[in-house]
């Protein structure tokens, strides 16, 4: 089994290169005009680049080049064909985003492109080989459905990332901390011989989150630049590989060490609640732009980052708040998939009621605050009136 540490040096390989190419990609999109200029959806001030996703493909191959020289990951390189697969896919995807960073592409040309990144994903042996529904069954996939499957989780992974990158540091921080317990949970099933080998779900997903840690200094509101659609879609394809691999794969029946049935564990499902926060988003987004009559791939400002910028926070504000809804709700799937404990869970609760609280009522107080203080001002200024001038 691959150690541990192994992993974090090449998240670590993945995280440097990323963060030292930034400055470089910062100049040179100022020069070549690949920038996002403010409208009336886009609040950052000043024209910003937007093609941040360069920084993470050079952090991306970086990773996949330091992992092969490492000699701990040779069985995933000597054994199987799959990481070229990911490399293709991942070149298809930057691609592709890259040229609508550029110059802007139609919904149908994106989606055809995202094809053909899942159809040699396909080709390369990239795909699950059974789904989980929970509660149901387990649906082992024959090769006819196989490339369905594979296309529509990679649409819906890349579809779920895009839709969050909306406020600095947003899409990168979610994912970090998506993959990040995703890798915790697939370790977990390599330790429990639950996992067939070599796979190379934790090998991308940790990938995935040396790429966002090396980029978020540089996305922070104030962000230098944006992902663009060629990061978006990069990441979404790194989840959509790490999740498809591990968790249509990994055997849904054997018991674990403390007699706790995988059936709770089921890893599609613990996919998608990993995600919880973006794929919810997007839901949501799809409900609300086909009952208003518009296309779905339109624009708008109802995701949930823009509602807690009306509720009142500021951007900053807004993005850790999601980020720490994404860590609770990947803690709690990480409790229940690894412990048989409930008393963690309590405190986990506890901690979505205060985080719920915070976010509801955090705007709300501090406007009181702000009236009282007003309040208290004018009184202070009609005494002042009364009694002929100001008091020394």
């Amino acid at each position: 089994m691959i150690s541990v540490s192994s992993y974090l040096i090449v998240g670590l390989i993945a995280a440097t290169a990323t963060a030292i190419s930034m400055p470089f990609i910062v100049r040179l999109a100022h020069r070549q005009q690949w920038v996002a200029t403010p409208d009336e959806r886009r609040m950052h001030p000043v024209p910003t680049p937007d093609v941040g996703g360069i920084g993470m493909f050079v952090g991306i191959l970086a990773g996949i080049v330091g992992a092969s020289i490492m000699g701990d990951f040779d069985p995933i390189f000597d054994d199987s064909t799959e990481i070229i697969g990911v490399v293709v896919a991942c070149s298809i995807t930057f691609a592709l985003g890259l040229l609508d960073d550029i110059r802007d592409i139609s919904p149908p040309a994106k989606v055809s492109g995202l094809v053909v990144a899942a159809i040699s994903l396909v080709w390369f042996g990239v795909t699950m080989f059974q789904f989980r529904v929970p509660f149901l069954d387990v649906f082992v996939l024959s090769d006819d459905w196989v490339p369905l499957f594979t296309v529509l989780w990679l649409l819906g992974m890349t579809q779920a990332v895009n839709l969050i990158d909306g406020l600095d540091g947003l899409a990168a921080g979610i994912v970090a901390i998506g993959a990040g317990s995703f890798f915790i949970y697939s370790q977990d099933l390599t330790t429990g011989n639950l996992l067939p080998q070599p796979n190379i779900g934790p090998l991308v997903a940790i990938i995935a989150v040396g790429v966002c840690l090396g980029f978020l200094p540089f996305n922070f509101n104030p962000a230098r630049i944006f992902m663009g659609d060629s990061g978006a879609l990069l990441l979404g394809l790194l989840m959509a590989v790490a999740t498809s691999v591990v968790g249509g794969r990994a055997d849904p029946d054997t018991q674990s060490a403390n007699g706790q049935t995988y059936f709770f564990l089921a890893p599609i499902f613990i996919s998608l609640l990993v995600l919880a926060v973006p794929i919810v988003d997007v839901i949501f987004a799809l409900v609300r732009r086909t009952a208003s009559g518009r296309s779905v791939a339109e624009a708008d400002m109802g995701h949930l980052h823009h509602r807690l910028i009306q509720l009142g926070h500021g951007p900053r504000r807004a993005v850790v708040i999601l980020w720490g809804w994404a860590a609770l709700f990947s803690t709690v799937v990480l409790f229940s998939a690894l412990y048989s404990t409930g008393s963690a869970l309590v405190l986990l609760v506890l901690a979505g009621t205060a985080l719920s609280l915070f976010t509801v009522l955090h705007p709300r107080l501090r406007r009181d605050d702000d009236r009282m203080y007003d309040d208290h001002e004018a009184q202070v200024h009609e005494s002042d009136l009364v009694e002929g001038g100001p008091r020394p």
